[in-house]
């Protein structure tokens, strides 16, 4: 698996879960293994008291704070047709950085 904590200066990750209930959650975090944990351990967002996190299927890197903030939002807009693509592409490309969290 790769090392899901970045560089200093573009350290944050967007990264996309896949629910119990076949929903996906959407967030942001600089340590994306910690963060799937803090979910799993029912610390993380209130989105995960009636569902469980299953996997990250998309995960997107390099971004500032600022950055991420705002491909989030984009993301938190689409359609779940519209995510779905969007990580089945990420599959389907053989993207090396897709995490294998569990």
């Amino acid at each position: 698996m790769p090392h899901l904590t970045g560089s200093p200066a573009k350290n944050w990750f967007l990264y996309m879960i896949l629910c119990s209930d076949d929903s996906l959650y959407t967030g942001i975090s600089t340590d994306v293994e910690r963060r799937f944990r803090q979910h799993a351990d029912g610390c993380g967002a209130r989105y995960f008291r009636g569902r469980r996190p299953l996997q990250v299927v998309y995960l997107e890197s390099g971004h500032t704070r600022s950055s991420a903030s705002g491909r989030e939002y984009q993301i938190k807009q689409m359609s779940k047709a519209e995510k779905t693509c969007l990580h089945l592409s990420m599959a389907t490309t053989g993207n090396s950085s897709q995490p294998e969290l569990q």
